[in-house]
């Protein structure tokens, strides 16, 4: 869902880099501290604004042709309204998300981030090269830049996809028949475990996923860095 997806990133990678300047002022020169908290703040961040999109997303592709009737974003938004509380039912599910999106973006800007220093520090004639803004400063190549990407996204993804697996449940509660053993996020966690364990329950999916994330994250970072350079924000790492 397009829709979605610009704001989110836009507002992510806009917000790491001012979480980051400023627990950098902050805290010091810890800088592994500063990536981890950095991300898991922007991750939250573009959650908490983007979060109707995401269940709008959820009900459009869940739906069955002819069944529940949601014809389009808007119409989508209006029944979520009308029939499920008003505004908060615009934000179901909400809770494990964030605790989800936490670990998963932390550790995606940590691994990216960690990554691209301990590359450009050992390796920088191999694996760097002078940013077009700033040629001072080493940026990685594109085909580094693309590997580191989608390590981190692979890596955040493994550790954070139970509660992603926990948010998609109970984002779909109102509309499937079980839905008052998925009302917060224990209860539903302890469900999928119970009814499917942890390969097939927890962790279903994920292989899948992979095909998703690690090429998505791959780009977007690859990108990130890209616009970094056309934007002449390479002063300082």
């Amino acid at each position: 869902m397009m829709v979605r997806i610009f704001p989110y990133g836009a507002i992510q990678f806009m917000a790491f880099d001012k979480y980051k300047k400023l627990l950098r002022a902050k805290l010091g020169k810890s800088e592994h501290v500063h990536r981890l908290m950095a991300g898991s703040m922007a991750g939250i961040t573009a959650v908490i604004c983007t979060y109707p999109l995401d269940m709008v997303r959820a009900r459009l592709a869940f739906q069955v042709k002819g069944e529940l009737g949601y014809n389009g974003i808007l119409h989508t938004f209006k029944t979520i309204y009308t029939k499920e509380g008003g505004l908060r039912g615009y934000y179901r599910g909400l809770i494990p998300t964030i605790v989800g999106m936490a670990p998963y973006a932390g550790f995606s800007f940590f691994t990216f981030e960690t990554l691209k220093t301990t590359g450009l520090r050992h390796f920088s004639d191999v694996l760097g090269k002078p940013s077009s803004d700033n040629p001072d400063v080493m940026v990685l190549k594109t085909p580094a830049s693309l590997l580191c990407g989608g390590v981190a996204g692979a890596i955040a993804q493994t550790i954070s996809y139970p509660l992603d697996v926990t948010r998609r449940r109970m984002q779909l509660a109102a509309i499937l028949p079980d839905s008052e053993k998925c009302r917060t996020m224990l209860e539903t966690l302890k469900y999928v475990y119970n009814e499917h364990g942890i390969r097939r329950g927890l962790y279903r999916g994920l292989s899948l996923n992979y095909i998703r994330c690690i090429p998505s994250q791959a780009v977007a970072f690859t990108t990130y860095e890209f616009m970094r350079q056309v934007l002449h924000l390479n002063k300082t790492l």
